[in-house]
């Protein structure tokens, strides 16, 4: 038989029931409360900055040279004979008129004396002219003598007087010819191996080539520039191989040693092709530097560094703060209330890890030059460095 529950019974089931319900809530409100997906907490982007400077930046350009010595000079032998002496030690320094070769004179100095003799008959026989001329005239004008006689004395004197202008031109060569048998050096300089031995018969078609001497106190470096080169320094008003009294600077060159040293004396750009080669599209340039020590070799290649430009009081920006895209190049600065903007920028010439910028920005300004990956325009930052940022500042207003 069924029974039924009394009413204090079911007063107790409902409050067990509501007591369930209670907890079953309170179960899935905390377990809601430690479950819940969390939303992050919009972080400040932590960048570091630094004041854009400004700076006389040197614009360099490099290329490929080749020394070669300021003089170089081949020894030949001007007239024909046996080579008898050799004068001087291979491989060593000569002064200018120092006697390097003695050739045979026997030849030369017979025919100088055979003309120095036919000048002294020449010599004679005109004086001896001179006199027959002299009584003739006398006689002439008294009309003891004819006309015929005096044209024939006046005319035996001329051809005397002649032939004594010959025998003394003959007599210069020959004593000139003699004097080439005497090899002297042209400049000072360094001589090189002899290219004859002795005996040999040199002199033949004026071909033969007895040493050579190189003067490389100072050296000449040639080097190429592209006419893109040109045309720039045409716009900062430079002409390569004219000192302009104007500048404060000059195209000075630097070059590098085989053992990528850098040469201790420095040159200057003195000569520009006044034209570019159609073929290379390129124009000849040329430095003098000066070689003391003889360290430079005449005929080696070496790299050239010229001063193209200097940028006076350019504003420059290092080169990782840039970002480059296919609308241009832009940075970000942060402005006073720590709020950043991009800022597209001109860019100049770079040098070394820096770059100038041409228009967009002003030394002084704050950019941004690492943690700007995540920036967006507007966005407030968080300098991670301010007494590093503050040192800077005062830096660069020293």
């Amino acid at each position: 038989m069924k029974r039924f529950l009394t009413r204090k019974e079911l007063k107790v089931k409902r409050k067990e029931m509501i007591y369930m319900v209670i907890g079953i809530a309170v179960i899935l409100s905390l377990y809601y409360i430690f479950t819940r997906e969390k939303k992050p907490v919009a972080e400040t982007p932590i960048v570091s900055v630094m004041p854009a400077s400004q700076q006389n930046v040197q614009i360099f350009g490099e290329y490929v040279g080749r020394i070669r010595a300021q003089q170089f000079v081949e020894v030949r032998a001007r007239v024909e004979g046996f080579l008898e002496q050799m004068l001087f030690e291979e491989g060593t320094s000569v002064k200018r008129n120092q006697v390097l070769f003695v050739i045979n004179q026997d030849q030369y100095r017979a025919k100088a004396d055979k003309v120095r003799a036919q000048l002294k008959k020449d010599q004679a026989q005109a004086q001896k002219a001179k006199r027959d001329l002299e009584r003739i005239r006398p006689l002439y004008e008294q009309n003891a003598a004819s006309q015929l006689d005096l044209d024939n004395a006046v005319a035996a004197y001329e051809t005397a007087v002649a032939s004594v202008g010959m025998s003394q031109a003959d007599l210069e060569q020959a004593e000139q010819e003699l004097g080439y048998t005497i090899v002297r050096s042209p400049i000072s300089g360094e001589i090189s191996e002899r290219h004859v031995d002795l005996g040999t018969l040199v002199g033949s078609n004026g071909k033969s080539l007895l040493a050579t001497i190189v003067k490389s106190d100072t050296i000449l470096v040639d080097f190429s520039m592209t006419a893109l080169d040109y045309l720039k320094s045409k716009e900062r008003n430079v002409t390569f191989g004219q000192k302009d009294s104007t500048r404060s600077w000059q195209p000075t060159v630097t070059i590098t040693l085989p053992d990528n040293s850098i040469y201790e004396h420095k040159g200057l750009v003195d000569f520009a092709a006044p034209q570019v080669n159609p073929k290379t599209g390129t124009f000849s340039v040329r430095a003098e530097l000066a070689n003391p020590d003889h360290v430079l070799l005449p005929g080696q290649f070496t790299k050239v560094k010229v001063l193209l430009d200097v940028r006076e009081n350019a504003t420059v920006v290092p080169q990782k703060a840039l970002i480059i895209e296919k609308g241009g190049a832009h940075i970000f600065v942060m402005r006073k209330d720590s709020t950043v903007e991009r800022r597209f920028i001109e860019l100049g010439p770079e040098f070394e890890n820096d770059v100038v910028v041409e228009r967009g920005l002003s030394a002084g300004e704050m950019i941004v030059y690492e943690g700007f990956h995540k920036l967006a325009p507007g966005m407030k930052v968080r300098v991670q460095d301010p007494a590093k940022l503050q040192s800077e500042a005062k830096k660069e207003e020293e």
